[in-house]
């Protein structure tokens, strides 16, 4: 490689630069960038101790010169509704952003890399003998757009407006501060970066920032109103703006950039120009700079450089798409004050610490101690238990229903019933995990009539054999513990007369298919699955019906709660969404005459089911698919649950349409369960990868839902709640007295991992610095 050109003068050019100028001494390396050398959009730039030790590695040069210059603090600080609440153990250290420049600068001038400012380059087709272009020309990166029907970039501007000053006021920790106006809420993120300057990022939605008339106001205006509105954290220190080089307002939309491909040809992107991490979560010069330790390394190595590029982009993209996860989540956290500011000021601060989940209940409680210890106790005081306990093991009241934990055991289908009939099979499925701590355990789907099934294999309610075999499992259930059952009802819809779950799943019956029903005569997989009828209102009240009996008949069977299966594209969903409900008449159109026939038949089942058990719905609260509900239209639906008597909804998602596109991760549907709860105020139940006690913990402690399913987990380990208590040092966890002695031998050898240098403690101190 005889000639590499960086564009972009940044830390990502800078350090790459340098990298690559120490893996290729003989190579001739350039940087141009477009600004002057000290100017710079920003004012501290943070880093943790682990990307510290990756700079080491990579260069100790310039890693002791950043180093020496680091500014440390330890604490997050928390200001909200007149409280202040401190966390610490959190470990941060910042920089100067004009001195990380000019550090890199020095480097690479010592080490022969050329440096080109005030240098706009039009196109890379100036720079055709080098063998490669790295493009680390920041997020609104000219190669990237000049390239975008290869790199295929999805860029999306968010919803609040923010402007980054800096002040001499000293923040001695990491510092977020609230106010309400009279238009909205404001937000400061502040931190100490250097011996005499802080940065300040003040943010609010992009409706609130106009209404304060701010989109029509200089920069002076805007710092005077900032002065104004956070004085009292200021402590008449003023506010400072270094933007005056960038053209437009200096408040900015944070555009989150992603892309499909990172490479064309010898130019690669890198930083801001590939991907981008919301601010909240401080890691968008640690990404840029890691991809420059990546993209030295894999071009250095001597293999082609197609190939060297592909591992580059295998190697970061992975680690990217995780941190850009989490900065959705803490994106879309600040974007909705206004919901979690009804969340009591101990609990906004709770949510705000692990808004990102990648932060936990462990995580923070390794970090903080005495922080999670006080949370604890304050939150079992919430629900009337006097000491502290970890939050999955405090009871959750719905009407007369009291559970005694927050584990429930999802509904799973097990697609071995005859005529619908539970067996053998599925008394030892629900009673082993009734055994297993949970507790609420939900049924697979039961279907309301034999055509309203999924596979032949579904379990049903619709004749007293039925209910009978029913009965026998929640006697069962009630005599030998005291985990609580819920009937989960529901009508297949277009999505029926299939194969079970481990054949040919969701295709058509080799033989001996019934008739299906739909909103509209739309199949589900275009030319295989059978096309549905269109219901007629005499077929809507013949549905409806059967809902009616199947609660009469699950009544008498004695559960303790009931659930009306909304979702998965199933019947009542396939009304909701108006990808599959394409009707002309007063049951399609807008989601209010949408939701016209679910309500009836939940009216109608509430008023045949007893007012003392609870009610829920489950809901595929998006449908991953353009066209498809949409957040409005969610919580449309979910005010008309909670006003028709639901009292708690099951937040899932999707597999509406086959086409869909979801994007999957730890806990990804909770972000969904959390929106609802907390923007129309009713209990939600979470679900989606939730698998670790840790999981279970933040998502109850932040209030994001009131209760967690599981389904794969208690497959693997129908005890997972038990395991779970043990794990957590909670020994009040009913145990059945057949198992005591394991509970004991259990309970040990979990206090013994848990002891210093131990391997299982050493686990949880390495996880702590993720």
């Amino acid at each position: 490689m005889k000639r590499v050109v960086c564009l972009g003068g940044g830390p990502a050019g800078l350090y790459a630069a340098i990298l690559l100028r120490k893996a290729l001494p003989t190579t001739s390396i350039e940087v141009y960038e477009r600004n002057r050398p000290d100017d710079t959009f920003g004012w501290g730039v943070v880093f943790s101790d682990q990307t510290m030790d990756n700079f080491r590695t990579a260069d100790a040069r310039s890693h002791t010169a950043i180093l020496s210059n680091f500014h440390h603090w330890d604490d997050i600080e928390i200001h909200f509704a007149g409280r202040r609440f401190v966390s610490g153990g959190h470990g941060f250290c910042g920089i100067s952003r004009k001195q990380l420049l000019w550090l890199l600068q020095e480097r690479a001038t010592e080490l022969g890399v050329r440096l080109h400012f005030q240098r706009e380059v039009e196109t890379e087709a100036q720079f055709q003998d080098a063998d490669l272009i790295i493009a680390a020309d920041g997020v609104n990166s000219m190669s990237r757009e000049r390239h975008a029907a290869v790199f295929e970039p999805d860029l999306d501007r968010r919803k609040c407006r923010y402007i980054w000053l800096g002040t001499t006021q000293k923040f001695s920790a990491f510092t977020f501060a609230f106010e309400r106006t009279e238009h909205g809420w404001f937000q400061m993120h502040a931190y100490q970066f250097s011996r005499d300057l802080s940065t300040v990022i003040v943010e609010t939605r992009e409706e609130t920032w106009k209404a304060h008339g701010l989109d029509g106001s200089n920069t002076e205006q805007s710092i005077a109103f900032c002065e104004r509105l956070f004085e009292r954290y200021l402590d008449g220190h003023r506010l400072q703006s270094n933007a005056n080089h960038l053209r437009g307002s200096a408040w900015l939309n944070f555009l989150r950039v992603q892309c499909k491909r990172w490479h064309d040809g010898k130019l690669v992107l890198i930083g801001d120009a590939a991907h981008t991490a919301h601010f909240s979560i401080g890691s968008g010069t640690k990404l840029a700079m890691e991809d420059a330790i990546s993209l030295s390394r894999h071009a250095a190595a001597g293999t082609n450089l197609d190939q060297a590029l592909d591992a580059y982009f295998a190697e970061r993209s992975l680690e990217v798409l995780k941190l850009q996860s989490a900065a959705r989540n803490r994106t879309e956290w600040f974007e909705n004050v206004e919901r979690y500011a009804r969340l009591p000021p101990e609990q906004f601060a709770y949510s705000l610490l692990t808004g990102s989940q990648r932060i936990g209940h462990e995580n923070l409680r390794i970090r903080d101690p005495l922080f999670v210890r006080g949370y604890e106790s304050w939150f079992a005081h919430q629900y009337g238990v006097s000491a502290a306990r970890p939050p999955m093991f405090l009871p959750l009241k719905l009407r007369g229903l009291t559970l005694a934990n927050r584990v429930v055991v999802s509904p799973m289908a097990q697609y071995c019933a005859k005529d619908g009939v539970p067996d053998d099979w599925h008394l030892v499925h629900l009673g082993h995990r009734a055994l297993g701590g949970a507790g609420l355990l939900y049924t697979e789907m039961t279907c309301v009539s034999p055509e309203g099934r999924i596979t032949p294999g579904c379990t049903g309610l619709w004749n007293e054999t039925q209910r009978d075999a029913w009965r026998r499992i929640v006697d069962f259930v009630h005599e030998r513990s005291p985990a609580k059952i819920c009937l989960q009802l529901g009508h297949s819809g277009r999505k029926g007369s299939t194969q079970l779950g481990w054949e040919e799943m969701d295709r058509p019956l080799p033989a001996g298919n019934w008739p299906i029903l739909a909103p509209s005569s739309l199949p589900y997989l275009p030319g295989v699955s059978q096309t549905p009828i269109e219901m007629t209102r005499a077929l809507m009240n013949e549905v409806k019906a059967q809902f009616v009996r199947a609660a009469h008949l699950g009544r008498q069977a004695g559960f303790d709660m009931l659930e009306l299966h909304m979702a998965h594209g199933y019947l009542l969903a396939s009304f909701l969404s108006p990808l599959t409900n394409h009707r002309g008449d007063e049951f399609g159109g807008e989601v209010q005459a949408r939701l016209r026939f679910p309500l009836e038949v939940l009216t109608a089942v509430r008023a045949e089911w007893p007012q003392e058990k609870p009610l829920s719905v489950r809901v595929s609260a998006t449908d991953w698919a353009d066209g498809g509900l949409s957040e409005e239209d969610l919580l449309v639906i979910a005010r008309a649950l909670r006003d028709a008597g639901v009292d708690l909804i099951d937040v899932s998602s999707g597999q509406t349409v086959p086409w869909q596109k979801p994007v999957y991760g730890r806990m990804w549907q909770t972000p969904l369960a959390d929106q609802v709860r907390n923007e129309i105020g009713i209990a939600t139940m979470a679900v989606g990868n939730i698998y670790e006690p840790d999981h279970v913990n933040s998502i109850i402690a932040s209030g994001r839902a009131d209760l967690c399913a599981l389904a794969r987990p208690h497959l693997a380990n129908p005890a997972w709640t038990l395991q779970a208590a043990a794990q957590e040092g909670y020994t009040d966890q009913w145990w059945p007295q057949q198992y005591l002695s394991g509970k004991q031998q259990l309970e040990r050898n979990y206090a013994r991992a848990a002891q210093p240098g131990s391997i299982g403690s050493q686990a949880r101190v390495r996880d702590s610095h993720e």
